[in-house]
């Protein structure tokens, strides 16, 4: 159903651009943590699984173990970022014109600047 004003012109609101709610991305945020802590402790079992069968692997493993709990919580703290390219909310207020001199009345002395008066002797 349209909502119609009365010169039969509608306001109209895109929300395609509109940024994730705030808990669709509380969740999405939860879920990332999840996964990493997961791969976490899937590298951590593994390091201790191989540590005398692939000692390389096993190297690889603790690394990714001891360097993957840093990056998940730096990904899981991010904060929201602003959508690209949707207008501001903010008004800006329009900023006043300047003050302009005084006209000169009939007879007064107009002022010239220095330049154009050296030109004139």
């Amino acid at each position: 159903m349209r909502k119609r004003s009365g010169n039969g012109k509608a306001q109209v609101f895109r929300i395609t651009g509109a940024r994730t709610g705030l808990e669709e991305d509380v969740r999405g945020r939860q879920r990332r943590y999840v996964i990493s802590m997961a791969i976490r402790t899937l590298a951590v079992i593994l390091t201790a699984v191989l540590w005398n069968v692939e000692r390389h692997v096993a190297i690889v493993t603790l690394v990714l173990g001891a360097v993957l709990p840093y990056i998940a919580v730096v990904i899981a703290n991010a904060g929201r970022e602003n959508a690209p390219g949707l207008p501001t909310t903010f008004v800006t207020a329009p900023t006043p014109p300047m003050i302009e001199p005084p006209l000169a009345r009939h007879g007064a002395a107009q002022s010239v600047p220095e330049d154009a008066a050296t030109d004139r002797k």
